[in-house]
């Protein structure tokens, strides 16, 4: 079972002088949460299997508040784990029992909406669809759309790089953030970017996207807002096989054509959420692809008539262009909604974040269910197939002793597959815990020791974020509670 090193008992011991520093450098009353039933919901974050209590929370609501947390921290020799919305399905958020949990849900103030510049400033704690919500009005949109984004914060967003569904033609966090401010370790506050589009010198901004907080905390970000188009549509395409979807979408891919979107989803996806949303989608099928172009009603006529055409080379049994806003919602929602639908066929599941190259889907597909086969558990497979980003469900029923532990055992041999051909352990989901000890299948100890040499420049003692992304050294571990 996935571990956590021991608590400090010399920290732990100090808790009550710990927490009264902190009340002492947070202007609200309520800003510092150290009561059992109170840290309950800070215990674990998306990946749900496992919890660990904190030693406390607390809740800055200025990028001066956090610096004074970092210091204090820092000085005292106290792990601190910056916390978003808790979305994290890697475990990037999960606690130990010896660290503070910074949370950035205070923080929740669009600071900037520049149209000349088409950028928007925000605090850490601004939701991911709340940046498109506030321009929304005058033609305007943030691009990533990870499914959680009516929850998850663009901190978090940071954190993890992460994705969403229209990444395959707008980029991921990375492609879309100009600047950000962060507080280090120390209690120093650096500013990376700006609204200028290239910053000459290093790129300190691209390390930091991506680095699960492990390196600072972002406090303020300067994200870049586009154009809506003038209009989209999707098209469900059906198939009687997952092999016949995936070698359509490298089809599509290897023709030129980039849709905004390419997702799939196998038949147990496809029914768990058609049942959960009522979209629309064919229950005839076992696998399903959604593609979706954009346009003017010219060009969207235009792009779906070519990937109809190259469809039809792959056997597609059903295919339901949408032709209205209202059409294109539904289906829309069925897949933002199909996580959480899957909740209805199976108590749990570990949603996986492997990335492999398109051209490899067929196989990989193939190779998947001969896991799933091996191991008699069921998995659904919802994912952005247009860019090869794998997000295989393997169902489970956590009550059932050793389950987990063989859930774990499959889930390394999905990630090692993607990584066999040629792809790696993680697309926006990122590391945490629950991909670190398989860090050694895609790194060696030289590269590991490089980015290891870098966290350390920015955090010199290891406070932030301790015991994710690298693998726990021997005798440094003990096992988390399972849920």
């Amino acid at each position: 079972m996935l571990q956590l090193p021991e608590a400090d008992p010399k920290i732990v011991s100090r808790k009550a002088e710990i927490v009264s520093a902190l009340r002492s450098l947070i202007s609200a009353d309520d800003a510092v949460i150290d009561k059992e039933d109170e840290l309950r919901p800070f215990e674990t974050d998306g990946l749900a299997a496992y919890r660990q209590m904190p030693l406390a929370v607390v809740l800055p609501s200025t990028t001066e508040e956090i610096s004074a947390v970092l210091k204090y921290c820092n000085d005292q020799r106290v792990n601190v784990v910056a916390r978003g919305a808790g979305t994290s399905l890697a475990g990037g958020a999960l606690p130990l029992g010896d660290a503070v949990i910074l949370g950035v849900s205070k923080m929740k103030s669009i600071l900037e909406i520049d149209y000349d510049n088409r950028t928007a400033t925000v605090q850490a704690g601004v939701t991911n669809i709340n940046i498109t919500n506030a321009v929304s009005p005058d033609g305007f949109f943030y691009a990533p759309d990870p499914s959680s984004q009516l929850a998850c914060t663009i901190a978090g967003n940071i954190g993890m790089n992460s994705g969403g569904a229209h990444c395959l033609k707008y980029g991921v966090t990375t492609n879309n953030v100009l600047g950000l401010k962060v507080a280090l370790m120390d209690g120093s506050i650096v500013e990376f970017g700006g609204k200028h589009l290239d910053a000459n010198s290093y790129d300190l901004m691209g390390l930091f996207i991506g680095s699960e907080g492990m390196m600072g905390v972002v406090t303020e970000i300067t994200v870049r807002i586009l154009r809506s188009p003038e209009g989209a549509r999707p098209v469900l395409v059906g198939f009687n096989a997952n092999e016949d979807a995936g070698a359509c979408v490298a089809a599509i891919i290897a023709s030129g054509i980039i849709p905004v979107a390419i997702e799939f989803m196998d038949r147990p996806a496809i029914h768990a959420a058609e049942n959960f949303t009522n979209a629309g989608y064919p229950l005839d099928v076992e696998a399903m692809l959604i593609i979706e172009v954009e346009g003017s009603d010219e060009e969207i006529d235009d792009q779906l008539g070519k990937i109809t055409s190259i469809a039809k080379d792959f056997n597609p049994v059903s295919l339901k262009v949408s032709y209205n806003e209202t059409e294109s919602a539904a289906i829309w929602k069925g897949r933002k909604s199909a996580f959480g639908a899957v909740g209805q066929i199976s108590p749990d599941y570990l949603c996986m974040d492997g990335t492999i190259p398109t051209s490899r889907l067929p196989e990989v597909l193939k190779g998947i269910q001969a896991i799933s086969d091996k191991y008699g558990l069921q998995v659904a497979n919802i994912f952005h197939a247009g860019d090869g980003n794998l997000h295989p469900l393997v169902l489970y029923n956590g009550n059932k002793p050793g389950e987990l532990e063989r859930v774990e055992e499959m889930g390394a041999e999905i990630l090692q597959l993607c990584v066999d051909v040629g792809g790696c352990l993680t697309g926006e989901h990122g590391v945490g815990i629950e991909k670190r000890d398989l860090m050694p299948i895609m790194f060696n100890k030289d590269d590991l020791d490089q980015m290891k040499r870098l966290k350390s420049v920015f955090d010199p003692q290891w406070l932030l974020n301790p015991a994710k992304v690298f693998p726990l050294e021997d005798g440094q571990v003990a096992k988390m509670e399972a849920a």
